[in-house]
């Protein structure tokens, strides 16, 4: 059985100052805009904020990387997660849909709530409170608030944008673009000046392999929590332009904001203290005052740039789970939801933002491993099939394709999990090995998805 795809109406267009109508639906040719070199400061400015310098905080502050091992990590695993991107923001024109609408291919109609719920809550609430306290802690610095004022004003512009939707968050992407750019580019230079490539690695960090391990899983699982948004940004565009095209410039915007700011990150560590209970006072504290105060300013709209995206593909997935809410506005309803939850993470994460993100950042990359290689093996698998009428059918089924995920997830976990509450049995016995989960995860399920649903797919292609 197979069911028609439900379609928007050309209705909203290019229109901004709209409310984006429905939610998941196929976008009709009617709708289609925009070209895909868009893309690349609809992933550029999402990535020109604190978080992504902090990644690279982390690389030489707690993983005891000097400069040029933080840098190889840094490209490695950056690079890791934009080749991902490029693969599936490719799709987004010829399918018309959502990210995780396509995720109902290799999971299944109800099988996807599985990943789907992970992407609401990890985006939605997860990164969310995350650049929320990044974004509060600049504005806090910047203009001499209280943590939890700015952490209130950044929420309600960043679920504004997101609730009025789609295009709307592309224009403000656009719009922040030239600024974030410049102010980020003379902050770097500035930050880089001052540095010292040469210096030896800190003191007490985990050092060798396992630390470069742990900077290349933390920076792939930044780059790499892109991914389950990927479609939602490109479904839009005409489904004629070019999809080479269209997936280098995602890819090519993630890489190179990502890759500058961390490596601006581990140069930061070089110059001087780098930990504080505010770490965006402590990454300013060695500019200049009026640059500081410019790049605490970019790093507060940057926060709102990477959360308008969040939360808005966030409650795209939530909604792409087949809860049955009134189509013009189930979207919006659950932006606002993201919104109020993901305050109140972030409202708790105010008092540790270090510890808390650098376990967040591998706990994303724990799941986005083995749904990558589910995902990659089932478009293998169906490459060249035409798939629209599997998309909106619920009793659609494909078990064998979450048990792979499942099996990848908690194999991987068990085995090889390098966290401060639980050390898999394998990095216990082999400490050096740092936090490989993520590699194991993805090698895992792919393979089992190859193995289990390759009949499945084979007689489903017969029947198209």
């Amino acid at each position: 059985m197979t069911a028609a795809e439900p379609t928007t109406d050309g209705s909203y267009r290019d229109k901004i100052a709209a409310v984006e109508p429905g939610g998941n639906e196929f976008i009709a040719e009617a709708d289609r805009h925009g070209k895909p070199s868009q893309l690349f400061w609809t992933w550029t400015s999402p990535n020109l904020e604190f978080a992504t310098i902090f990644v690279g905080v982390l690389a030489v502050a707690y993983y005891g990387m000097t400069f040029w091992q933080a840098v190889a990590g840094i490209v490695v695993g950056t690079g890791l997660g934009a080749i991902a991107h490029y693969f599936l923001s490719a799709r987004g024109p010829l399918h018309g849909v959502p990210q995780m609408v396509l995720g109902r291919l290799p999971f299944g109609f109800k099988g996807n709530a599985v990943p789907a719920v992970l992407m609401s809550v990890t985006a939605g609430v997860g990164w969310f409170a995350t650049n929320s306290v990044s974004g509060a802690f600049a504005l806090s610095t910047l203009f001499h608030i209280g943590p939890l004022l700015a952490l209130v004003i950044i929420v309600v512009v960043q679920t504004a944008l997101a609730f009025f939707g789609h295009n709307l968050v592309q224009a403000f992407e656009r719009w922040a673009f030239p600024v974030l750019a410049v102010i980020f580019v003379v902050t770097s230079v500035a930050i880089l000046a001052k540095s010292h490539p040469g210096a030896p690695a800190v003191e007490g960090g985990v050092g060798g392999l396992g630390g470069f391990l742990l900077t290349v899983g933390t920076t792939f699982g930044y780059a790499a929590g892109w991914t389950p948004y990927a479609a939602d940004y490109t479904r839009y565009l005409p489904s004629r332009v070019n999809t080479k095209s269209t997936g280098w410039f995602a890819a090519a915007g993630l890489f190179v904001s990502c890759v500058v700011l961390e490596v601006v990150g581990a140069a930061s560590v070089t110059i001087g203290p780098a930990l504080s209970e505010n770490p965006t006072e402590a990454f300013t504290s060695e500019l200049s005052s009026w640059l500081a105060k410019l790049t605490l300013l970019a790093i507060a709209i940057g926060a709102v740039a990477a959360n308008a995206i969040n939360v808005y593909s966030g409650a795209m997935a939530f909604v792409t789970i087949g809860i049955k809410l009134p189509h013009h506005v189930a979207r919006a309803l659950v932006t606002v939801f993201f919104g109020v939850a993901g305050f109140l993470i972030a409202w708790w994460a105010l008092a540790d933002a270090a510890a808390s993100y650098e376990a967040f950042l591998l706990i994303i990359a724990y799941w986005i491993g083995p749904w990558l290689g589910v995902v990659f093996a089932d478009q293998y698998l169906r490459r060249g099939q035409s798939v629209a009428g599997f998309l909106y059918d619920r009793s659609y089924a494909n078990w064998p394709g979450l048990s792979a995920f499942l099996l990848g997830l908690v194999v991987s976990v068990v085995l090889f999990s390098n966290q401060e509450k639980f050390v898999g049995f394998i990095a216990k016995a082999a400490p050096q090995l740092g936090d490989i989960t993520f590699f194991v995860g993805f090698l895992i399920a792919g393979a089992s998805y190859l193995v289990l649903c390759r009949s499945k797919v084979a007689a489903e292609r017969a029947l198209v």
